[in-house]
C-alpha cells in the first residue's frame, strides 16, 4: 500500500500536468465583427441579460436583474476608476510618441502616486518607441486655466515596458496632470479613437479609486436606479478594488496554458469587508471577473500566510499558487490569517498583488455566482468563465450568438448562478 503523501503527490502532479497541457485553441469561437458592440447603449440598464442557472439558460433585460438574485446575496463590486492613461508627446522632428501609463513605480502605491507633486515614475508602454532616442520629451497642458509644461524621460526598461519619470511644476498633483494631459484608453478591439461620450460611458457609476487602464466592464450596466432596487430588496453591496491592467486585453499566444505568463494587478480590500464575511454568511456574487480574481486571490493569500513561517513584503499571489499548494484550509481560517496579518502591521486595509490565473480545474472558494460580459476568444477571461461553467461555456456563447446578444466591453451582461 502506497503512503498517503505519495498518492497525494502523484494526484497533484497529474492535475498540474493536465492544466499545463490545456490547449488554448479549445477555448475559441467565431465572433463576427457585427456582434462586437463598438458603442454603448443610450441607457446602461437596457442591455440584454443572459441568465445561466445550473445549466438552464434564459434571456431577459438587465433591468430585471433583481428578480434573479437570492435574498441572501452579497454583490461585490470593483470600484476602480479608469485613468487618462494614454499621453501623447510630439518630438521637435514632428514624430508622435504615445506613453501608456500602466502602474506607478515610485511611489508604488497608486493613491500616493496620484498625490505626488512635481515628480512621479511609472511603468509604461511606449508607442513608436524606436523614434525616441533618449531625449527629454515635453508637452503643455492646461489646468485650472493655467498652462504648464510636462516632461518625460526614460530611466529604465523592463522587458517590453519602460520606466518613465514625469516632472512638472509644483502645486499640481500627478492625478491632475494625467487627467488634464492624457486620454481615456478604450479597448483596442473597438477599432476607433476615444470619443467624448466614452468619458462617462466607460466608467461605472460607482467608480471611485483611480488606477485602472481598462474598465471593470461587468459593472457598466448598473445605474443608480438599479442600485436603489438592490437596496430595497435588501441585497447587500460591498466594494473592493482591483486596478485593471492592460494585460486583460492580451490574448493567450502560446499553444498550451503552461507556457502563458499571466499579468499582475493590484488589489485593495478593506478589513471591514473581511470581518463581515466572517460574521455573516452570504451567497457571494462577484460583479466582474476582476472581483472574482480579487476574492479568490484573497483566499489563497490566507493559505500562503498560514503556510509560510515568515511574511514577505510586498504580498503577492503567484500565477500557479493555487494549483501548487500542498494543503488547503477553510475559508474561515484563510480570512482569519489575513486579519492576523493586518493586526501585525496595524493597518485597516489589505493590499497585495495577484498574478493568479483561474482555469478549468480550479475549485472556487468564495464565490457562488458572477456577473460578467462576453469575452474574446482564447482569452484568460474566457478560461475563467469555463472554469465556472465547465463545457457549458460553449452552450452559453452559442446561445448568445444565435439570440442577438452584443459582445465585449460595451456588450450585454451574463449572470451565472450555481
Amino acid at each position: 500500500m502506497q503512503p498517503f503523501f505519495t498518492l497525494f503527490l502523484q494526484h497533484k502532479l497529474k492535475k498540474l500536468s493536465s492544466i499545463d497541457n490545456i490547449r488554448i485553441s479549445d477555448f475559441s469561437y467565431h465572433l463576427p465583427e457585427e456582434k462586437v458592440a463598438r458603442y454603448p447603449l443610450a441607457e446602461r440598464d437596457s442591455s440584454n441579460l443572459l441568465v445561466w442557472n445550473s445549466g438552464l439558460i434564459k434571456k431577459d433585460c438587465f433591468r430585471n436583474l433583481t428578480d434573479y438574485l437570492p435574498a441572501d446575496t452579497l454583490l461585490v463590486f470593483n470600484n476602480t476608476r479608469v485613468i487618462h492613461a494614454r499621453i501623447y508627446f510630439q518630438k521637435i522632428t514632428g514624430a508622435n510618441l504615445e506613453i501608456f501609463c500602466l502602474e506607478p513605480v515610485e511611489p508604488a502605491d497608486y493613491q500616493q502616486a496620484f498625490q505626488q507633486t512635481s515628480r512621479s515614475s511609472w511603468k509604461c508602454m511606449v508607442g513608436n518607441a524606436k523614434k525616441w532616442k533618449g531625449e527629454e520629451l515635453r508637452k503643455t497642458a492646461t489646468i485650472q486655466g493655467k498652462t504648464i509644461e510636462i516632461t518625460a524621460r526614460k530611466t529604465g526598461q523592463e522587458n517590453n515596458t519602460w520606466i518613465i519619470e514625469f516632472t512638472w511644476p509644483p502645486h499640481y498633483t500627478f492625478g491632475e496632470i494625467i487627467e488634464s494631459s492624457g486620454i481615456l484608453p478604450i479597448p483596442p478591439y473597438l477599432n476607433r479613437p476615444t470619443e467624448p461620450g466614452d468619458e462617462t460611458a466607460y466608467q461605472t457609476v460607482y467608480a471611485k479609486t483611480n488606477g485602472s487602464v481598462a474598465a471593470p466592464t461587468a459593472g457598466l450596466h448598473f445605474t443608480e436606479d438599479i442600485l436603489s432596487r438592490l437596496t430595497k430588496k435588501n441585497i447587500c453591496r460591498r466594494e473592493i478594488t482591483l486596478h485593471v491592467g492592460a494585460g486583460t486585453f492580451q490574448p493567450v499566444k502560446t499553444e498550451t496554458l503552461g507556457e502563458h505568463i499571466m499579468h499582475q494587478e493590484q488589489v485593495i480590500i478593506p478589513r471591514t469587508f473581511i470581518e463581515e464575511l466572517l460574521q455573516k454568511p452570504h451567497k457571494i456574487i462577484a460583479v466582474g471577473t476582476t472581483s472574482v480574481r480579487s476574492l479568490e486571490s484573497m483566499y489563497w493569500l490566507g493559505v500562503k500566510l498560514k503556510n509560510e513561517s515568515s511574511w514577505h513584503e510586498p504580498l503577492q499571489v503567484d500565477q500557479w499558487e493555487s494549483y501548487h499548494a500542498n494543503q488547503t484550509i477553510s475559508v474561515h481560517d484563510a480570512l482569519m490569517q489575513i486579519l492576523h496579518y493586518l493586526d501585525r502591521i496595524n493597518t485597516p486595509t489589505l493590499q497585495f498583488s495577484t498574478q493568479m490565473i483561474i482555469v478549468p480545474g480550479y475549485n472556487f472558494k468564495l464565490i457562488e455566482g458572477m456577473l460578467t460580459n462576453f469575452h474574446q476568444p482564447q482569452s484568460t477571461l474566457l478560461l475563467l468563465i469555463s472554469a465556472f461553467l465547465g463545457n457549458d461555456w460553449k452552450k452559453v456563447y452559442d446561445y448568445a450568438l444565435q439570440n442577438d446578444f452584443r459582445f465585449l466591453s460595451y456588450g450585454d451582461s451574463n449572470l451565472y448562478l450555481k
